[in-house]
């Protein structure tokens, strides 16, 4: 697997820990879909790993936990733990199992404890400092892709034991 080079102003994620990290994050971040505001923070946590973009987990006083309905759906992280889902329901139109939490995560996560993280894809708008993010590629990890970052990232065709 070749790298891309990495621009002036980028970072690798190849270069990102493994095992996963996560850390405080002030960038601004915003979601907005079919005109609502789902999310709007400063005080992000987000989470680093190699060959990964960062998921970004929104403290839920900066969410718009009204439009959320807890799902059944469940899975499991090496790293942070047994994570739920929720569903995001607009004018009638439901997103299923958009976002998701650790309501008890590992020690090493324990900042992540209660924080929501968004599937960028179905979303009319992700940003991070304004920037349009682009949804880690595959459909199943959660990473947002801003300019600052240089992959390939996991997800893509033939990635799926790196």
């Amino acid at each position: 697997m070749a790298r891309d080079p990495v621009l002036p102003g980028q970072t690798s994620v190849w270069d990102f820990p493994r095992p996963a990290i996560a850390e405080p994050c002030a960038r601004p971040i915003r979601i907005e879909h079919r005109g609502y505001i789902v999310a709007d923070t400063r005080a992000s946590v987000r989470t680093l790993e190699t060959s990964h973009p960062p998921s970004y987990y929104i403290p839920p006083d900066d969410v718009a936990m009204t439009l959320l309905q807890r799902s059944t759906h469940r899975s499991f992280c090496e790293w942070k733990g047994d994570a739920v889902y929720y569903d995001l329901v607009v004018d009638g139109e439901t997103l299923r199992d958009i976002a998701w939490s650790y309501p008890a995560p590992t020690r090493a996560f324990a900042a992540l404890r209660d924080y929501l993280a968004f599937y960028a894809a179905p979303l009319d708008s992700c940003t991070v400092d304004g920037e349009q993010v682009v949804p880690q590629p595959g459909g199943f990890y959660g990473g947002w892709i801003t300019r600052d970052l240089a992959g390939p990232f996991k997800g893509v065709p033939g990635s799926r034991y790196w």
